[in-house]
């Protein structure tokens, strides 16, 4: 089968391996749609784990199954060859001090899931443990859009973080994909959206989807948009002090500010602690999501809040996915999305 392998943000191959082979109870999926995530283009995070297939945000169907008990989902469905699904690279045990207090990502065997060899592979393994984070589609559901259930988690648990209720106005810093699927998920809650972003072209989606914007450097129009009293809730997505800092100073008193975006290892953020203080300011970090975030999203995902059309997704072949990513790594498009050819595969 063919994967495509990242070395470095500007080496990544399409290369042969072999089709994984499964244990009892494991899944083979054969791809038909995957993400490249925004964050295998922060160059500090990928080189971390490079080399590395690339893709964590598969959807294909089942092409096999192992042998032994039959491999069954959360609900105790048993999996069959043919099922369209989307799969999360991580899930956890449930069982945990951890998992009890509902924050999965911290869950030792969440990190230490993975599916093999990742998403941008024609074929891709299921871990017995991965099952419980493996949805079924419904059949009405494309590819594409199955792709977006592990992004649009991680934005429904930011969301869920942040407290946001109707009526709120929420201030979105940055447009990309991430940043649109926040403005999609707040209307859709009943809050007022505000995105801001340097590009013209993405502010533009952002207004497509209902959100007023303003351009990052224009302070004056950002307070006459949150009445001068700013934003009760402000996603943070850019990784720098920078950005972050911003927000801080976009929340209105009592607000929230949720930092989406991991900072660079050893890049400090200063800030006066009286102001977050004093303003009785909510800082929290939202990583990764968890089963009720993923559940959510398919949901949302099937009611047409988050399509891949309505997000102006890009798609490529396999082949193409250097092209994808460099794309995507300079602001070319928002969210590409590497599509399978069932009829190519070995």
């Amino acid at each position: 089968m063919r994967v495509a392998m990242l070395y470095d943000v500007d080496d990544i191959r399409i290369e042969s391996r072999a089709i994984p082979t499964l244990g009892d109870g494991e899944l083979l999926v054969q791809t038909r749609a995957s993400g490249i995530c925004s964050g295998d283009i922060m160059g500090w995070y990928v080189r971390r784990k490079a080399p590395l297939v690339l893709g964590h945000e598969p959807s294909g169907t089942v092409a096999a199954i192992g042998g032994g008990d039959p491999p069954r989902d959360e609900n105790g469905r048993a999996f069959e060859v043919g099922d369209r699904v989307a799969v999360h690279h991580h899930a956890p045990c449930f069982d945990c001090v951890a998992c009890k207090r509902g924050d999965y990502v911290q869950c030792p065997a969440w990190r230490g899931s993975a599916i093999e060899p990742g998403g941008l592979a024609e074929f891709f393994r299921v871990p017995r443990g991965n099952l419980a984070e493996t949805r079924r589609l419904p059949e009405e559901m494309s590819f594409e859009d199955g792709s977006l259930v592990e992004p649009l988690g991680c934005v429904m648990k930011s969301i869920r973080r942040s407290g946001v209720r109707a009526g709120d106005t929420v201030l979105v810093i940055g447009l990309g994909v991430m940043g649109l699927m926040h403005v999609a998920i707040a209307l859709d809650l009943g809050a007022r959206a505000i995105g801001t972003d340097f590009r013209p072209d993405r502010r533009a989606v952002a207004e497509e989807l209902g959100a007023t914007t303003v351009a990052p450097d224009d302070a004056p129009a950002l307070a006459r948009a949150t009445d001068g009293r700013g934003a009760d809730v402000v996603i943070c997505g850019p990784g720098t002090p920078e950005a972050l800092r911003n927000a801080i100073a976009a929340a209105a008193a009592g607000g929230t500010i949720v930092m989406f975006t991991p900072l660079e290892p050893g890049v400090l953020l200063s800030l006066d602690p009286n102001d977050i203080y004093f303003r009785d300011l909510h800082l929290i970090a939202s990583y990764s999501c968890g089963p009720d975030d993923t559940r959510a999203a398919l949901d949302t995902i099937a009611r047409g809040v988050v399509t891949a059309k309505r997000l102006h997704a890009t798609t490529f072949p396999l082949d193409q996915t250097p092209q994808a990513y460099k794309a995507l790594a300079t602001a070319q498009i928002i969210k590409p999305i590497v599509t399978f050819d069932p009829s190519l595969f070995d």
